[in-house]
């Protein structure tokens, strides 16, 4: 008998197992440290941005909560969560379509540091009001959409 043929033979990884499980940890290391950066880039990215958009949410808001289109027209002060007064005001004009409206809201404010120029935001903004249409053109409107329905299903015939 051969005596090699009774030693055990050792289990074990061999070479290229070896290589092929650190080359995926490497790659995973990669995706992770990039995943980390972006992570730390938005964090700054957050950090540093004036505040504008949760301004003009404030805005848009106080325009909703309104049901007087010339008040809205008029516009109006609003005080921001950090105690800043901003003032905003709307401009409103009608579309083709009954108590439907295109408004353009325009928010003036302090930058949120509390030093430096006045902050101009806008924002455009497609609003259903009923409230802020006047009688007259809201029937003006609906009975050009009924003649436009009713000769459309003229030339379907």
């Amino acid at each position: 008998m051969n005596p090699l043929a009774q030693v055990p033979r050792r289990r074990g990884f061999t070479l290229i197992e070896v290589l092929v499980a650190l080359a995926i940890f490497a790659i995973a290391a990669v995706v992770l440290g990039a995943s980390y950066v972006n992570l730390l880039q938005a964090h700054a990215a957050i950090r540093d941005r004036d505040g504008s958009e949760a301004d003009i949410s404030w805005a848009r808001d106080a325009l909703l909560a309104e049901p007087d289109r010339a008040m809205v027209e008029r516009g109006g002060d609003v005080v921001l969560p950090d105690g800043r007064m901003a003032s905003w005001r709307a401009t409103v004009t009608p579309t083709g379509v009954s108590d439907l409206f295109d408004v353009v809201l325009e928010l003036t404010a302090p930058p949120a540091g509390g030093s430096g120029e006045l902050v101009q935001v806008s924002e455009t903004l497609r609003l259903l009001r009923p409230t802020w249409s006047i009688e007259s053109e809201r029937k003006a409107l609906r009975d050009r959409a009924a003649d436009r329905v009713k000769r459309q299903r003229e030339m379907m015939r």
